[in-house]
């Protein structure tokens, strides 16, 4: 099913986000892929986030973190090794590739991989120079007062 969105009015009163209509396409579009492996995003702070995924039957060597410019990549490949004969797998340790779109400012502060889960704790940082700050205000110069000051 394709949903479409009409990001209009949206346009009216934002700017700089015209990249917005294609992550939401991208994210629908990934909506019906595979799920593997399963993660958590969870909010841990006012600006603190932590992805944890379940990567049983993976090693700290085998899954590489990369984190790019507005997005983080997590890809795990089991290397080839001697074929078993399985009666049953249910352990899946096929390869993997789960990319997750970051906002501004948002940055990977450490990545540990413990009892099979992968932990990654995210950070956004605003620089000061982009925080919100108070314009003062000139006022007009009445016409009396230009009047003096020529005086």
């Amino acid at each position: 099913m394709r949903t479409t969105f009409d990001f209009a009015p949206l346009w009216h009163s934002t700017i700089g986000f015209d990249h917005l209509a294609d992550l939401v396409d991208s994210t629908l579009r990934q909506a019906g892929e595979d799920n593997y492996p399963p993660y958590n995003i969870e909010r841990s702070g006012e600006d603190q986030y932590r992805i944890t995924l379940a990567v049983a039957g993976f090693g700290v060597n085998d899954i590489s973190v990369t984190a790019e410019q507005n997005a983080l990549t997590i890809e795990g490949r089991k290397p080839d090794s001697a074929t078993r004969e399985y009666l049953y797998q249910g352990i899946a340790a096929r390869p993997f590739r789960r990319v997750f779109n970051l906002a501004d400012y948002v940055q990977v502060k450490q990545a540990v991989f413990q009892d099979g889960l992968l932990v990654i704790d995210l950070l956004r940082e605003i620089p000061e120079a982009m925080k919100p700050r108070r314009i003062q205000i000139a006022g007009a110069a009445s016409p009396q007062i230009e009047q003096k000051k020529a005086a």
